[in-house]
This record gives C-alpha cells, structure tokens and sequence, in this order.
C-alpha cells in the first residue's frame, strides 16, 4: 500500500480550473494531488526574428517554481532545471500544434509552480495544454486563426519503480526514494513525445521498462479524457490579442 492509499496504477485527484486568472489569452489552476501549477498562454502577433516571413507560427514555454512552493524557499532565478523543464514543456505542445495553421504568431505558456508535491514537469504539460487550448479557441471564435492548430491533446506523467515495483504518478515522498525515476509525454492518440529515464538507484529491464510505459500509457488516457471533459465546452468570451 502505498503511504496515500493509492493502487500502484492510481493518479492523484487531479483537476483543471480553467480561466483562473482573467487577463492571459488562455489561463489554468491544475492540481495532481498536493502539487498545483498556474498555466497561462499569451499570443502574440508576432514570431521570433529568424521565423518571420515563414507563414508559420510557434510555441514556447517559461517554467519556474514560486519562492513559497517548496518546504524550503526557491530563489526567484531561472536554474538550469528550470531551462530544461520549460524546453520540455514546449516541446510536448509544439508536437501536437499545427504551426502553419497557427500563422506568424508566438504563444508563450507560462507555468508557475504554486506548491510541489513531485511532478511539476508532468502536470505543467498537462495544464499548459488547456490553457493553449483555450486561448487558440478564442481566437478561433474571434475569427482571428482560421481553424483551431492544436492537432491532438497531449499529456504527460511521471512513473517510477520503488522498492522493486512500478509505480504511476509519483508524489515527493516516492519520487525521493524511487530506483527508477521516468517521465512520459504522449498524444491523446496514444503516441509517444518523449520518455525521460533515468535509473536512480538500481538499474531496470526490460520488463520493468514495458511495465512502466504501461503505466504511463494508462495514466496519460484517464488525464487525456479529463482534459477533453474540461475542453467540452468553449471559454467565456474575451477580447483577444491577435
């Protein structure tokens, strides 16, 4: 058992609270557990200078954990984690983001990290997917885009092995002590973005390996229908940025 109740194959209570804030594009409180993450997406009319005059837009993202979201006081600063989480987290949404439909426009999602309780990474893909969601469809309804870019949803979670088992959706207390410590994005249509994984403690195999992305892929499809649930019906209307 593990110290929360939950089955080995069991996420976290999680949820999305769309439009949190009121002035971003595209705005989401998520909560896996403990953890909770502020995702906003911005647009913007204009694309980074080597992009222009390409017919094509893009997608980044900013990650960082608020001073009072840890036992112990984050300085305010862009670490070398932080620069890696946020590359992560553009690339997942990049990869289900038509950019030639997006058209010379940057989306910035920005994901800050309220409280952490293991899985910022993973929940700030999942969370910043329903913001950029959001804020694309208003300016879909605005009629600014033509048609919505987003080409499949996209989720992410994190397993891990501890005490010689595969475990789904680690909080700290697991993600601490785990063997194996790996990270999951896949479409909604059950393709991979990208596995991150590291042996910790002990090495794996390949059974181990399967188990873990079983997993994963479970995981990613119940947080996968809870985002088209939350996306079922369109944001309040706002006036958009284009």
């Amino acid at each position: 058992m593990r110290h929360d109740g939950r089955a080995v194959d069991e996420l976290r209570p999680m949820s999305f609270e769309r439009d949190f804030t009121e002035m971003a594009d595209g705005s989401v409180l998520v909560s896996f557990g403990r953890t909770r993450v502020l995702c906003t997406a911005s647009i913007d009319s204009d694309v980074p200078r080597w992009m222009r005059d390409s017919g094509t837009g893009w997608v980044t993202a900013e990650y960082n954990m608020l001073p009072g979201s840890s036992t112990d006081r984050i300085r305010r600063r862009v670490s070398g984690r932080d620069q890696e989480i946020q590359r992560l987290i553009g690339r997942s949404l990049r990869a289900v983001c038509d950019m030639g439909v997006l058209g010379e426009r940057s989306v910035t999602v920005d994901c800050d990290v309220l409280q952490a309780d293991g899985g910022t990474r993973t929940a700030s893909i999942c969370g910043g997917y329903v913001a950029l969601h959001d804020a694309l469809t208003r300016h879909v309804v605005s009629g600014a885009i033509a048609k919505h870019p987003l080409t499949d949803f996209c989720g992410a979670v994190s397993v891990g092995i501890i005490d010689g088992e595969c475990r789904l959706d680690l909080p700290y207390v697991e993600d601490a002590a785990a063997e194996v410590d790996m990270n999951v994005v896949m479409t909604g249509s059950g393709d991979f973005i990208e596995v991150q994984g590291t042996a910790e403690g002990a090495v794996f195999g390949r059974d181990h390996l399967n188990n873990l992305l079983d997993l994963a892929t479970g995981g990613i499809a119940s947080i996968v229908e809870a985002q088209r649930q939350a996306v079922s019906t369109p944001p309040a209307a706002r006036p958009a940025s284009a």
